[in-house]
């Protein structure tokens, strides 16, 4: 089984290169990120012509999530519960017994602005939601564009970035304190290629100089982690004619998982 989650940057520009993906791949689950799509614009027939069905909740140039799947999902949320919210951020979908929550949490601008206070509000409200679904659902995934990078390892230059938004550390305690609820990072549980990113900046030819970071992660319940067999970045599609800054995450689950 395939879980995977992309920030796509514009899913109207980058459907062609969303359907050939899911083509190539076969994931079981993909999750989508920055979509900038309102609801009905969503493209839905596209999407579901290539095999899969589609949860989703967006507004007009910014934001948008998406959960595409082999499977129809149930118990649909669309919003943290409890927090009030105009963006579109999150969304969660029951597919057999496992629960994928797709986020893509705020990016925070620079620390001295309101965007940064705002994710750092934004982030607790998400980890006091967890906290009762963990409970709920032992076979959970929290997938998506995660705006931080969680340790040194996950940033091109360290010293420059130390103390700035994605790596400061009221961002990284967020991160560690979703962890804490019985959470894993499935990246780290494989042994990975140093200077391993998922986002690379368009300009100053971030990607081809790999001055990236790793801010796109797939979280496991400890359930799903044991079953857990590789996690990777594809960074083939980035290198495509009019690319999204962000590369997939893939993670593959044992077959002994049916959903």
């Amino acid at each position: 089984m395939k879980l995977a989650t992309w920030n796509v940057n514009s899913l109207k520009v980058r459907l062609p290169q969303v359907l050939d993906w899911l083509g190539a791949h076969q994931p079981d689950v993909l999750c989508l990120q920055e979509t900038k799509l309102q609801d009905e614009n969503f493209p839905r027939d596209e999407i579901e012509a290539a095999g899969y069905q589609s949860v989703y909740v967006g507004q007009k140039t910014y934001n948008g999530v998406a959960i595409l799947s082999k499977q129809t999902g149930s118990e649909v949320v669309t919003t943290i519960p409890g927090f009030d919210d105009a963006q579109k951020r999150m969304i969660a979908a029951t597919y057999g017994d496992i629960r994928i929550i797709c986020v893509y949490v705020p990016n925070g601008e620079n620390v001295e602005s309101d965007k940064y206070q705002y994710k750092l509000k934004w982030l607790p409200a998400l980890t006091q939601w967890l906290q009762n679904e963990v409970l709920h659902y032992p076979r959970l995934a929290l997938l998506g564009d995660f705006n931080i990078a969680p340790d040194n390892r996950d940033v091109y230059d360290p010293e420059a970035w130390a103390g700035q938004v994605l790596c400061s550390q009221p961002e990284r305690d967020a991160f560690y304190k979703l962890l804490s609820l019985g959470l894993v990072d499935s990246f780290r549980l494989f042994d990975q290629p140093e200077k391993s990113y998922t986002w690379w900046d368009y300009r100053m030819m971030a990607f081809r100089r790999n001055r990236g970071m790793r801010i796109d992660h797939i979280i496991l319940s400890n359930e799903l982690a044991r079953i857990s067999t590789a996690c990777l970045i594809d960074k083939a599609v980035r290198k495509l004619d009019r690319p999204s800054d962000h590369a997939p995450v893939i993670v593959e689950l044992s077959k002994e998982l049916e959903y």
